[in-house]
């Protein structure tokens, strides 16, 4: 730390590094062109090394190439960094974790609202599939997607999903609008592999009455959000939740087939660590959650 020059010397490095003339770098800092070269000369004898090529205009030398990037980003993070904790002051920070496809189509969504009721509160989301254990370091409070059984956890439950397939207008026009169920067997069919708590194809088939083994399978795929990408490019029918595709239902970009109701058998609770719920930022916002969650749930139905 001994090479480490007062902070007023590196901004006029950086600041110089950026400029052709000590003349333009000194208008940017209110200083004299002399204070200028003053404070160039003083780093340079500090670190030992020359850092300007000197001429009609300023040239850094490989040394200066090398540091001027860093100076550059430390000065940009210390800017970054106060900017934030200045926004932050006099609000509380509340960290929640939840899946990735549910944070994208259901909660981002959701939190302006939240910003407006309760703008004290800055939400930080995590997303994770794996288990949550609240250790130190981990989220305040979860969202999770499961049958509901978190002992010694506060939980409450929050929704349950539809699930019913979905098509693009482009793959409905190309293959026409199935009349009954059984004529998606002709049809490309997207699959979500993995997550036994999701049901698949043969599921919905048995829940409306089909046995079968052969699926017409398009392409399997290990993500939710990528399953309704697919189905917006027209690649074929998803079988969709119905928090996951609030919005292409509403704009029309999906189209629902089909009006079977096929209640998921899992559904969404949000959890904590039981005694903590009642915490003023987390009631407010478990106030919040569960207002929005029950209307979801009348619209789910």
């Amino acid at each position: 730390m001994r090479d480490l020059p007062p902070t007023a010397t590196l901004r006029a490095f950086e600041v110089a590094t950026r400029h052709a003339t000590f003349t333009s770098a000194a208008e940017e800092l209110f200083i004299t062109q002399s204070a200028v070269s003053h404070q160039l000369k003083k780093l340079e004898e500090l670190w030992g090394l020359q850092l300007f090529e000197r001429g009609k205009t300023l040239r850094l030398t490989p040394a200066g190439t090398a540091l001027a990037p860093l100076v550059r980003e430390f000065f940009s993070k210390l800017e970054t960094t106060l900017a934030d904790q200045r926004e932050q002051k006099g609000r509380v920070r509340l960290l929640v974790n939840t899946t990735y496809s549910f944070a994208l189509k259901w909660l981002l969504p959701r939190l302006p609202g939240l910003a407006r009721l309760h703008p004290e509160i800055l939400v930080t989301i995590e997303s994770t599939d794996s288990a949550i254990n609240f250790t130190s370091a981990d989220s305040e409070v979860a969202i999770r997607f499961g049958h509901g059984n978190y002992p010694a956890l506060h939980s409450d439950f929050m929704f349950r999903e539809q699930l019913f397939p979905v098509a693009s207008p482009t793959l409905l026009k190309r293959f026409g609008i199935p009349r009954v169920p059984a004529e998606l067997l002709r049809y490309p069919l997207l699959t979500r592999e993995g997550a036994d708590l999701v049901p698949k194809w043969d599921a919905w088939f048995k829940q409306v009455g089909l046995n079968t083994d052969v699926l017409h399978e398009s392409v399997r795929f290990a993500d939710t959000n990528m399953t309704i990408e697919a189905a917006l490019l027209g690649q074929g029918i998803a079988l969709a939740r119905s928090g996951h595709v609030e919005k292409e239902l509403l704009d029309g970009s999906l189209i629902r087939l089909f009006d079977i109701r096929f209640p998921s058998p899992a559904a969404y609770y949000f959890v904590c660590p039981a005694g903590i719920e009642t915490r003023p930022h987390i009631q407010k916002f478990r106030s919040w959650l569960l207002s929005e969650s029950h209307q979801a749930q009348l619209s789910y139905r």
